[in-house]
């Protein structure tokens, strides 16, 4: 497996909790189970992609401005996280900003899986990329 592999299986497993989050109403166990697994994914996923794939991007000139780009969004994803933390489940707002953050963690996802990974491809080896993915998936698996 290579880096990139591994960051993809991870962005699957947050689109279906998006989708099946989105799918729920009012104050709920579903809901909140959803939510809870999704927000600690989100999180993790985040520090292990920040620390095993954009840190060693950051210093290739074609990269910088990309990885700091997806840091950017992290934060912004954190921002609507914490927006639905602050709004009860069974509030009208909550469903709305949970489509908010749908939308913002897919366009994120797009972002990596058709622009960086490709251009992040040119940067890394193949040792690299294997090795950024043993790395990446230790965090993930140390930390879920």
């Amino acid at each position: 497996m290579n880096i990139f592999e591994e960051i993809r299986k991870d962005h699957d497993k947050q689109r279906s909790l998006l989708s099946k989050l989105v799918e729920t109403s009012g104050d709920t166990e579903k809901r909140n189970t959803l939510f809870k697994e999704l927000k600690n994914e989100l999180e993790v996923h985040a520090n292990a992609e920040e620390r095993h794939f954009y840190k060693p991007l950051i210093s290739n000139d074609m990269m910088q401005e990309k990885a700091r780009h997806g840091i950017a969004e992290h934060h912004e994803i954190d921002e609507l996280i914490e927006k639905l933390e602050e709004t009860g489940y069974d509030s009208s707002a909550w469903l709305k900003i949970a489509k908010q953050l749908q939308e913002k963690v897919e366009h994120h996802l797009e972002d990596e899986e058709h622009k960086f990974f490709q251009l992040a491809g040119k940067v890394f080896n193949e040792s690299q990329k294997e090795t950024l993915a043993k790395s990446y998936t230790k965090h993930m698996n140390d930390n879920l």
